[in-house]
């Protein structure tokens, strides 16, 4: 009786962890692959509804004295003022971001917030409400998965120094550059600060910031990549050449 019991228990183990393992291949693979092909779909699509009605030179609601009154960069590596545009609604898709270290047609969309339902467990990236927008001076913060709904964070870690981190809206293409990573616990919002670890202090840099999970599964602390504006392209110019194929619009 007690060997029949054991043997039963054991079995249901054995279902159990298939069950298990066949969710886990569901959501890190199948699910996955569905997710991609799906962002890739809809950053495309908002890439050509961009080309096909092209806004003017300066959006409509600029929050960035230096864009509004012509001056360059802070970085001083172009001419071209950086246009800042208005925050968008609530779950709105307003940007698409291009690594080109995480694949060289990777491409995913940005929205507005960072809830997981509503945002980030669509496979694409979100935008740290009460962080600054592209291109503005401050922290350009933005959140994604690194592990299930399509991982487009999972290659964070094998950012190098200068690697290119391309964010799209409907006035051009901001280029920003990496620069740094550090790890914090899941209580460090300091890092979506407009000066990052620095709280108060007066931002002087256009900054981006990637945000995940960390370790891989498990999720006990965050991984942050930092990275700073290099330089901004109205979408009159044509797209920086390095993705200027997965946008449809070249220089």
């Amino acid at each position: 009786m007690v060997r029949s019991a054991i043997g039963v228990a054991g079995e249901l183990l054995v279902t159990a962890g298939v069950l298990v393992f066949l969710f886990l291949g569901w959501q890190l693979w199948i699910q996955g692959i569905a997710l991609n092909n799906a962002q890739t779909n809809e950053a495309s699509g908002l890439s050509q509804q961009w080309n096909a009605s092209p806004v003017g030179p300066v959006a409509p609601a600029n929050t960035d004295p230096a864009a509004s009154t012509g001056a360059p960069p802070a970085d001083g590596s172009s001419g071209v003022a950086p246009v800042v545009m208005a925050a968008p609604a609530e779950t709105k898709q307003f940007a698409v971001l291009y690594v080109p270290r995480f694949g060289a047609d990777y491409k995913r969309t940005i929205a507005e917030g960072v809830d997981a339902k509503a945002v980030l467990n669509a496979g694409g990236a979100g935008h740290y409400e009460q962080s600054a927008m592209p291109g503005a001076m401050g922290n350009f913060a933005i959140a994604a998965h690194r592990d299930g709904w399509g991982s487009p964070f999972i290659k964070i870690n094998e950012l190098k120094i200068g690697d290119p981190i391309y964010v799209e809206t409907q006035d051009g293409w901001y280029t920003y550059r990496y620069r740094d990573t550090e790890y914090v616990t899941p209580e460090g919002v300091d890092v979506l600060g407009a000066v990052p670890q620095v709280p108060d202090a007066a931002p002087t840099d256009r900054l981006i910031t990637l945000t995940s999970c960390n370790p891989l599964y498990i999720a006990s602390e965050r991984i942050i990549a930092y990275g700073v504006l290099d330089s901004f392209t109205p979408r009159s110019a044509g797209a920086p050449a390095e993705i200027a194929g997965l946008t449809g619009k070249g220089a």
